[in-house]
């Protein structure tokens, strides 16, 4: 059985003059908002997020669903104050992503603005009934960089200890060195691109989906969420148990194309077959025993009418202002740029500090340097006085932490197959003053280091990512600089030291160093 939809009445129905409203504000939000649009269109290039420009068109579908069960108005619509707050708080957080150059704020706030749009056209208690496909275009985002590398980071790992699980059931002698699968000759790297998160976000937009369309207990909607997340996870495990499996078998030469025939559609699919055995199998819960067809509401008839339903005359009028005025504004001032920042480049860096001696002069592996997209970054090893042993110094600078900045090495060092066993944070002197910054110990096996790292933020040193996000967002704000860097001081703790032994080397060495790097990372 299927809920008619509601008979269109005047009072609901869009008049000629409503849609030009709505129009208007439109054409005035795609102006105002096209800062986010634009990093949309950025982050839909990456494989991670292909599926988003399908995501629009697919709330607009629920939307129209959705509208068959909202009943006609009785009386003038006048609750529409919490959309108004909510259109308020829409511009103010795009007029904010906008100043401070973040350009996600932006397309966060375009969601908002969907959801104030409706709720000021039906009021909020039939508005606020309309949440699923306003709440769908989440999926159409992506996560903020730090989440990003945190969640990937965190799935290869996943991925790496399911792919080896699988392995050693089929009896293929493995070892797994951090997110390196070693088959002896052979060895697979499991990098971010094998992390499964271009199969992780289709697969929990579609489930989300199916759990609208699901006519079932509200538990069972809440399972299939929930599965869908570590469903992806074991086909991805499973996609490269696969791929160790045929380099063991035959050699690395035929591993591209299985991985490539597995990448896409195949885990996809599986995954979607999955989905809907879960739902089969709690339909056997269900007290009416209902097929799989008839528990999801695939029917689309009556959608064409509900279109006539989203504009109102007098609700668009003031929103279609606001957005047209908005989009003026922002299009008639110019964007204020940051002035040049002088610095010393790492190329100037002293190849001497005090009593420490370069001895080595690195660069990183051109996939990590992708990933990293710093600027401007060092890596060298200095020598201390009377062989006191060695610390690595790595800084990598950014011009416009925007799109992306400093990595913190609690997700790269664990990517490495190094352990951090302890993390803490301390209080250090430098040349500007008192600051803190992270000590860590960290472990592969037998070996063991001692890492400190802190956050540079235009002379302001902090171990704090959140405090470092905010310095940076304060002098976005006040200057229009987003420029800043993380450093990075590891020793090792050789065979007869203790901690306390490393803890004075890399002690030593940030005293030596403070007066270079406070040349080559600018201040205010």
């Amino acid at each position: 059985m299927t809920t008619p939809a509601p008979a269109i009445d005047l009072r609901d129905a869009a008049r000629p003059a409503a849609l030009l409203w709505l129009a208007l504000a439109l054409i005035g939000a795609g102006f105002f908002f096209h800062p986010g649009t634009e990093a949309l269109l950025e982050a839909w290039a990456q494989p991670e997020y292909s599926h988003g420009p399908l995501i629009p068109v697919v709330s607009g579908f629920l939307l129209l669903r959705q509208l068959k069960g909202v009943p006609a108005a009785q009386a003038s619509v006048r609750d529409r104050l919490p959309g108004f707050a909510l259109l308020a708080l829409a511009v103010l957080l795009a007029v904010f992503g906008r100043v401070i150059r973040i350009t996600d704020f932006v397309a966060y706030a375009m969601i908002l603005w969907v959801g104030a749009m409706l709720l000021i056209g039906f009021g909020w208690p039939r508005g606020r009934h309309l949440w699923p496909p306003v709440f769908h275009l989440i999926y159409m985002l992506p996560l903020p960089g730090a989440l990003y590398y945190g969640v990937s980071t965190w799935l290869q790992g996943v991925s790496s200890e399911l792919g080896v699980l699988f392995l050693r059931l089929m009896a293929v002698p493995v070892y797994l060195d951090g997110n390196i699968i070693d088959l002896g000759v052979y060895k697979l790297e499991v990098a971010e691109a094998c992390s499964g998160l271009r199969y992780l976000f289709p697969i929990l937009s579609f489930s989300y989906i199916f759990a609208v369309l699901y006519r079932g207990p509200m538990w069972h909607k809440a399972v299939l969420l929930i599965a869908a997340a570590p469903l992806s996870v074991l086909m991805n495990s499973v996609r490269i148990g696969i791929a160790g499996l045929v380099v063991d078998r035959y050699g690395l030469a035929h591993v591209e194309g299985i991985t490539h025939f597995l990448e896409g559609w195949v885990i996809f699919v599986t995954c979607v077959v999955l989905l809907f055995l879960l739902a089969r199998i709690l339909l056997l819960f269900h007290p009416d025993r209902p097929g799989l067809a008839e528990a999801l509401d695939l029917d689309t008839e009556g959608l064409w009418p509900q279109v006539a339903r989203l504009g109102r005359a007098t609700a668009m009028a003031l929103p279609a202002a606001m957005m047209l005025a908005l989009a003026v504004t922002v299009t008639l001032i110019p964007e204020r740029a940051p002035a040049p920042i002088p610095r010393d480049g790492f190329s100037f860096f002293p190849r001497t500090l005090s009593d420490w001696t370069m001895s080595a002069e690195n660069r990183l592996d051109p996939a990590v340097e992708r990933v990293l997209r710093a600027d401007d970054y060092i890596l060298r090893t200095y020598d201390g006085p009377a062989a006191e042993g060695w610390v690595e110094l790595f800084t990598a600078w950014y011009v416009d932490q925007s799109r992306g900045g400093t990595h913190s090495p609690e997700v790269c060092l664990p990517a490495g197959g190094w352990e951090i066993a302890s993390l803490r944070q301390i209080g250090a002197e430098g040349a500007g003053g008192s600051f803190t910054l992270n000590r860590a110990l960290v472990q592969k096996g037998l070996q063991r280091m001692l890492v400190y790292y802190w956050y540079d933020q235009q002379g302001e040193r902090t171990a704090s990512a959140f405090r470092s996000k905010l310095i940076l967002t304060l002098a976005k704000l006040k200057s229009g600089r987003s420029d800043g860097a993380l450093v990075r001081l590891t020793t090792p703790i050789r065979p007869g030291e203790t901690e306390v032994d490393a803890e004075a080397r890399l002690q030593a060495m940030l005293g030596a160093a403070d007066i270079a790097l406070a040349r080559a990372l600018p201040g205010e």
